[in-house]
């Protein structure tokens, strides 16, 4: 694959920038760090109306159809403004219904598309761990379809969502995934307080009742691909917020004056800068090829966890080396940097911490039969 941008790719890059930048403000962020909602949404609606929400989204589910390399550069972008919208939990749930839903289920994607619905998804368990296997919340048979018990924690928009798509351990311990409806009896959720104030939710499943019909096919290839889009997203994100806090700090040391020159000239400082575009452009290479790889229709969890691990550390660095520029006024909050920081730092521990990423790639390395060889292909 070529990791560089291609025309197309270059011209809805450049178009979306040019949008987000006119659109989203850090005037805009701090005011939905307020709202109840957590999010701006009239912005969402207008990106709805735009086509930009549903840009590699199937034609059949109100979408245009591009390629999933297309997604990975809309939420750079989305990254690169800090954009308040539910956009990475709305399209990462979207997405799965679009591929293993019915007819009905995926009318959900369709209108997410437009703009006049949000989603959410549910992984992490009550302990925060992030994994597959739908651990700590349990469904048991019953005559309408399902009754789920047990805790999902670190649900974005969980409260503000229409319906939330949750994996939940099944008969024999196998792995299902529920369409549910956050308002339905038996759910009680509470806020999180985080770094980026936005809307995180600890909720609480007790003899939740999910008909039949609500239950999305896929079941464990689901559940992987789930997790695989939910990481490289967030990733993606990651990429886009470390760039252009990378380039705030280039920006302030060519202006600010130490010693009757500018600090950009200091050799430490440029050292600085150097590690920072480094880590940037190393957590989109890792990115990119995972988006190509699952746009092929090729295993991508262990570029997926490459690129989530990668870039949950290497970006929260480039973030710290933007303060570190700055000085003291990084630090204030009525200076903008701080919301590049916040939003990095809490980022880098959603879908999955480093730890948690190179668990998957060490099973990918160590528990398989025969010997490894460099270069060959690497799958969970």
């Amino acid at each position: 694959m070529d990791v560089l941008l291609d025309d197309d790719e270059l011209a809805l890059r450049d178009e979306l920038r040019r949008f987000l930048t006119a659109e989203c403000t850090p005037a805009l962020v701090r005011q939905a760090e307020k709202d109840v909602a957590r999010h701006a949404p009239a912005l969402w609606r207008t990106m709805g109306q735009l086509g930009w929400i549903g840009i590699a989204l199937p034609e059949r589910d109100g979408g245009q159809g591009l390629a999933l390399t297309m997604l990975g550069l809309l939420f750079e972008e989305a990254g690169r403004c800090l954009a308040p919208v539910p956009l990475q939990s709305s399209l990462v749930a979207a997405h799965m219904l679009s591929r293993f839903g019915d007819d009905v289920q995926r009318t959900w994607a369709q209108r997410v598309a437009r703009g006049e619905a949000v989603l959410s998804y549910a992984i992490q368990g009550g302990d925060g761990r992030w994994s597959a296997d739908g651990a700590d919340l349990r469904g048991r048979r019953a005559v309408e379809g399902w009754v789920l018990d047990g805790v999902r924690t670190c649900v974005d928009n969980f409260a503000v969502s229409d319906r939330c798509l949750v994996l939940f351990q099944g008969v024999g311990g196998s792995v299902a995934a529920a369409l549910v409806d956050p308002r339905a009896p038996g759910i009680t959720h509470e806020s999180l307080v985080t770094m980026a104030k936005d809307g995180q939710e600890r909720v609480r499943f007790e003899a939740v009742t999910v008909a039949q019909a609500n239950i999305v096919p896929g079941g464990a290839a689901l559940a992987r691909m789930l997790c695989d889009l939910a990481a490289l997203t967030m990733a993606a994100q990651l990429a886009g917020a470390a760039r252009r806090d990378m380039e705030m700090a280039a920006e302030y040391a060519k202006m600010r004056v130490a010693f009757e020159q500018p600090i950009g000239s200091f050799q430490v400082i440029q050292h600085m800068l150097v590690d920072m575009l480094l880590a940037v452009d190393g957590v989109d290479l890792l990115t990119r090829e995972a988006f190509w790889r699952m746009a092929q229709g090729l295993p991508a969890s262990v570029q997926a966890a490459q690129a989530k691990s990668f870039a949950s550390e290497r970006c929260v660095v480039v973030a710290r080396g933007s303060q570190q520029i700055h000085g003291g006024i990084g630090f204030m909050l009525e200076f903008d940097l701080q919301l590049w920081y916040r939003r990095i730092c809490a980022w880098a521990l959603r879908c999955g911490t480093p730890i948690e990423h190179r668990r998957l790639l060490a099973a990918a390395l160590l528990d398989r039969p025969g010997q490894l060889r460099l270069g060959s292909e690497l799958r969970l």
